[in-house]
């Protein structure tokens, strides 16, 4: 049962009538009073209440009602309804607990699709599970690439294969290197629209000046350099999901452009007045703390709330040091692969060593210095010493010791390794070496004599 609170019958009437179109069943309040009423009289699933109540006699006004609800039903989604030029209204009612809050004129479409998000997010509302395994998780859900077991990780992927089916807006936060973008990717491969377009969208390497034309797009002749039209990252995602990293790094100039396309659901192509419609999931990403930011006055708490209906928060390696050998291993696999090195291994000691670093580069600086290692290792096992050779960022601490670091190689360096490695295991077959190496032969002929590597062609 979803409850309607608004004292315009008109609204009322809509409302109802295009849920009921829908299959939900419905009731209705002209006030604050008759719907604590109704709602002590039917059980509900869900209200949906205009924020714009005059005040009554009762002191009830909709902040009001809102903490009156949460108080009596705290499981019970509320979704707001406001007029854009109170939007701080609706801002204070998610402070309050609300699930959701759309403005007037709102969209039927993107009503519907927030009603069904709300009832599908109560319905999965985030528990600990003791018995959690990655194992039934992946039986389940599609969780490929994701490496690990900690308890804290396998909660998050719990949670993520919940609301993955609803269309949920999620804030991703987490340090740099921590694979939000991975965790992005699962989202959109979890959910109904896992046969539609993953558009990413890197916002900190956007400019102001650019964000339309980037984002929305452009006709032909729209400005000096429109030379060609333009399809917007919008477009591009329209029925699937998009994806918006280090959202953080926008100005607030490109903030106000984009709550407005994630509030109306509609947006212009420049140079062409007429609205077109988006149907998308938005996923964001951050290593920033919005909340700061949002209280520094630098970034808009109406978009905050706006994208934050799912919060995520990736936790950094040094926090899961159990996972580290298997992400290692997994590394070492695939680059066994892309190298042509499959007689690779590891030795226990390595993984010990790698397991006791910091990392304050999380997963990308733990893949980066394995495929060093990989690259340059003349051994067929990986030892913890050709690991401290590729470490960088000065001294490493393991323990109480510290390791120096020394340099890394030169790109020419690794390339002229990984060449002898080749032709080593291909036997000297110049064909084949060039092939695994995505070079001509004349190319690798070239590279043979610039780094002075002798041969004797075998094809």
């Amino acid at each position: 049962m979803i409850l309607i609170i608004d004292d315009d019958v008109a609204v009322r009437a809509s409302l109802s009538i295009l849920l009921k179109q829908h299959g939900f069943k419905t009731k209705e309040a002209a006030s604050p009073t008759e719907s604590l009423e109704v709602a002590q009289a039917h059980p509900l699933q869900l209200v949906i209440m205009d924020m714009n109540f005059s005040i009554e006699t009762t002191g009830h006004d909709g902040l009001q009602l809102l903490e009156a609800f949460k108080q009596r039903m705290p499981q019970v989604p509320v979704i707001l309804i406001t007029g854009w030029g109170s939007i701080s209204l609706a801002v204070e009612g998610m402070r309050l607990g609300a699930a959701d809050f759309i403005t007037k004129p709102w969209s039927n479409d993107y009503l519907l699709q927030a009603v069904r998000t709300a009832l599908s997010l109560s319905q999965h509302s985030p528990t600990k599970d003791e018995t959690l395994t990655r194992k039934k998780l992946d039986q389940q859900y599609d969780f490929t690439n994701i490496v690990g077991q900690d308890p804290q990780l396998l909660q998050i992927l719990k949670r993520i294969g919940q609301i993955a089916p609803t269309d949920a807006s999620v804030l991703i936060e987490g340090e740099s290197g921590t694979g939000k973008e991975l965790i992005a990717e699962v989202v959109h491969r979890n959910s109904l629209r896992k046969s539609q377009p993953f558009v990413k969208v890197n916002l900190g390497g956007i400019s102001s000046s650019l964000f339309e034309s980037e984002m929305f797009g452009h006709k032909r002749g729209a400005f000096t350099d429109a030379k060609a039209d333009r399809v917007g990252r919008f477009e591009m995602a329209n029925k699937g999901t998009i994806f918006l990293d280090e959202i953080g790094e926008l100005d607030m100039n490109s903030q106000v452009k984009l709550l407005r396309v994630l509030q109306d659901r509609t947006y212009e192509v420049l140079g062409d007045s007429r609205s077109r419609k988006l149907d998308i999931r938005v996923v964001c990403a951050t290593n920033r703390n919005l909340e700061q930011m949002v209280e520094e006055g630098k970034f808009r708490e109406d978009l905050f709330y706006r994208i934050n209906l799912i919060k995520v928060r990736i936790p950094p390696l040094r926090e899961r040091p159990d996972d580290i050998p298997l992400l290692v291993q997994f590394f070492v696999e695939n680059m066994k692969k892309t190298y042509h090195r499959p007689e690779l291994e590891l030795s226990p000691k390595a993984l010990q060593w790698l397991k006791e670093l910091p990392f304050p580069g999380n997963i990308r600086e733990l893949k980066n210095l394995v495929e060093r290692t990989v690259l340059v290792a003349e051994d067929e096992v990986l030892s913890a010493e050709d690991f401290q050779a590729q470490a960088q960022q000065g001294p490493v601490k393991t323990g109480d010791k510290a390791l120096p670091a020394v340099g890394a190689m030169t790109l020419d360096e690794m390339e002229a390794s990984m060449i002898r490695k080749s032709m080593a295991y291909y036997h000297n077959n110049i064909s084949k070496v060039a092939r695994a190496l995505g070079l001509s032969r004349a190319a690798l002929y070239r590279r043979l004599e610039k780094f002075g590597i002798p041969y004797e062609a075998q094809d």
